[in-house]
């Protein structure tokens, strides 16, 4: 059986997505695997996810949490990018 690849119109060319978590945070930054990437929820994981995103050219992200796990990544993120 092959498989279809579909891929998605591209509207914000420098922004990421986070699906954010309990026990890790899960960030997009393209379509591909290897535009993919799981960071930890410490101070030190939020500090090297800003500094990936910046290296990506990441200017804005958007966010999805349950519960209130997104508040420290918030405060992190909000100095540096736009958050939606």
């Amino acid at each position: 059986m092959e498989k279809n690849q579909i891929s998605l119109e591209v509207v914000h060319p420098n922004a990421a997505g986070i699906d954010i978590g309990s026990r890790s945070h899960w960030v997009a930054v393209g379509q591909n695997a290897e535009d993919v990437k799981e960071f930890g929820v410490y101070s030190q994981d939020q500090v090297e996810m800003c500094d990936w995103l910046r290296k990506k050219g990441v200017c804005s992200i958007a966010m999805e949490s349950t519960g209130t796990y997104w508040q420290n990544l918030f405060s992190t993120h909000s100095s540096l990018l736009s958050i939606f």
